[in-house]
């Protein structure tokens, strides 16, 4: 059963996860360490978990799995929700596989070690109407794909 997974603290694509959500039938779980007011007539759970570092983390990588799909922008947790067979994707659209996730942990080591030697990468460009449109595109076609991979 395809059920999608938002990390829903920050996330700035919730809108367009629950319009796909509508439109294709599918449950969200909205995993946050606050309330979050879900629209009336989705099929979703607000799962309200402890504040702490990693809470939300945890709690969706000990439930998604093969055949679902998490919305996040937090590689660990990306990476250990394509560990457990399910598929994720980055608000700004780009979908994280096994083979991507690898330099994408990397990236992420090599600037907090620049951080940490005082130099100041430049950060990401903010999120901007493209990054919706291919976001909303995307989690689009990666529903079709695991729907048409569960009926075949």
């Amino acid at each position: 059963m395809l059920n999608i997974y938002v990390d829903a603290d920050g996330c700035p694509v919730k809108e367009e996860v629950y319009r796909v959500a509508r439109r294709c039938a599918l449950f969200v779980y909205v995993v946050a360490n606050s309330y979050i007011q879900l629209p009336r007539g989705l099929h979703a759970e607000l799962v309200m978990v402890g504040r702490g570092e990693g809470v939300a983390d945890d709690w969706i990588a000990a439930h998604a799995g093969p055949g679902d799909i998490v919305v996040t922008a937090d590689l660990p947790l990306a990476a250990r929700c394509i560990e457990a067979g399910a598929r994720v994707i980055h608000p700004k659209g780009r979908e994280h596989t096994s083979e991507s996730i690898g330099n994408a942990l990397a990236g992420r080591a090599l600037t907090q070690h620049l951080l940490e030697i005082g130099v100041t990468p430049g950060g990401p460009a903010p999120m901007g109407q493209k990054d919706r449109s291919r976001f909303l595109n995307n989690l689009d076609a990666l529903v079709q794909a695991v729907l048409r991979s569960h009926r075949g």
